[in-house]
């Protein structure tokens, strides 16, 4: 009779150029380790390797998303169950040690037990480009960034004339005149090498702003078919949108619900009640960068949008300092954009309302004093621009009434 092959649990602890691959048995007994190189030709050794011990439930990688990514897709191609496994203990590495077979056991304990996993991402599909597309961009946006207070920085020192010549004008303006400048003198001429300088880093400011703008162009491409309606929420725009899309990966299945999501945000409220005083606290984990995005929608909506503040005053009436109530809001908007990604609902048709308005003889200034807002937010509603369906359904109503109230 032919022998039962066990299941067994693999641990791998990655490098840059090796991966340490440990393998145990369901009861926890060490079976076999070795060291491969983190190429093509050993992650086919891997899975040669890991076959020859039983029958594989699992494998627990580290760093599926830096130095594991590779070996993480072989293995999800040759359909094994991988999952992301976080940092061992440090107070089990202080009593242990550390070393690349240590960790790797580590890693396929963790399996067994269940515990410190999460399913990892993807990154096969259009969130990957996403990244990939940000990464370039953010280095970008910095550059800029660093170009202009250097264009800045050179000015408040410049020669009188330099500073004089340039001085009040916008960003946009200084940046043109400075690259159309043509500077002549001798490199000893201190005010010839601050124009020459200028223009040098003004030439450098456009082209990042032009490398920004391809970037976005492609953000907009790719979201427009991947998630089109994410962006039609308040406050939501390519780079909040993209980065939460970052965030839940391109194999959404791996958030279970709405409160996973909220925790992977950094916005489920953490209990810090004392005594007769009951409150929560901002939450400090989950993702930064989509906690950022999240309180980039907050603020927007704080500073435009007629719900937020009225809920605003509501709650600042109740004795909430601003850090609470954004944590409140936050968690709202959390709620709201988890529906969006996974179950997008589109935004109410709004097309007809500049026709209705001009129907009835209205001006767009006249629409925007009664409902108390700025003419250009009903021109970019009217438009499609902005969305916001509270003031859609406010602005359909409205018309209705001037409609009925019209003499005929």
């Amino acid at each position: 009779m032919a022998k039962e092959l066990l299941n067994v649990f693999v641990g791998v602890d990655t490098h840059a150029d090796t991966h340490h691959v440990a393998i145990i048995s369901e009861y926890g007994k060490p079976l076999a380790d070795q060291e491969f190189l983190a190429v093509g030709s050993g992650y086919r050794k891997i899975l040669d390797f890991i076959a020859g011990h039983g029958t594989v439930a699992a494998v627990g990688v580290e760093g599926t998303g830096s130095y594991g990514a590779g070996l993480s897709k072989v293995l999800r191609s040759e359909g094994l169950t991988v999952l992301e496994v976080n940092r061992p203990n440090r107070a089990q590495r202080r009593l242990k040690g550390k070393s690349d077979p240590l960790d790797a056991y580590q890693a396929a304990q963790s399996v067994l037990a269940q515990r410190g996993l999460s399913s990892p991402k993807a990154k096969d599909g259009p969130v990957e480009c996403l990244r990939i597309l940000r990464t370039a961009r953010s280095s970008a946006m910095k550059a800029r960034t660093a170009a202009i207070n250097q264009i800045k920085g050179l000015l408040v020192s410049a020669p009188d004339a330099l500073r004089a010549k340039y001085r009040g004008m916008a960003t946009p303006t200084m940046i043109t005149a400075l690259q159309r400048s043509r500077p002549s003198g001798h490199v000893a001429d201190p005010e010839y090498m601050t124009l020459l300088t200028l223009k040098t880093l003004a030439t450098r400011y456009q082209a990042l702003a032009e490398e920004i703008t391809a970037a976005d162009a492609a953000l907009q491409e790719i979201l427009d078919s991947y998630a089109p309606l994410l962006c039609d929420l308040s406050g939501v725009g390519p780079d909040v949108a993209s980065q939460l899309l970052i965030t839940v990966g391109d194999n959404r299945g791996r958030i279970g619900n709405e409160a996973q999501f909220a925790a992977l945000v950094g916005v489920a409220p953490i209990p810090a009640s004392s005594g007769k005083t009951t409150r929560h606290r901002l939450s400090r984990g989950g993702d930064r960068n989509a906690n950022r995005a999240l309180h980039q929608v907050v603020l927007t909506r704080m500073s435009s949008c007629p719900r937020t503040k009225n809920y605003v005053s509501k709650r600042t009436t109740e004795g909430k300092n601003k850090r609470e109530i954004m944590r409140c809001l936050k968690r709202y908007v959390s709620r709201e954009i988890y529906r969006q990604i996974f179950n997008p609902v589109p935004a109410p048709d709004i097309t007809d309302l500049r026709q209705k308005r001009k129907s009835l003889g209205l001006t767009v200034n006249a629409v925007a004093g009664e409902l108390s807002q700025w003419p250009s937010i009903i021109s970019r509603l009217e438009r499609g621009i902005l969305r916001n369906d509270d003031l859609a359904a406010s602005y359909r109503k409205w018309l209705e009434e001037q409609a009925t109230q019209k003499p005929n």
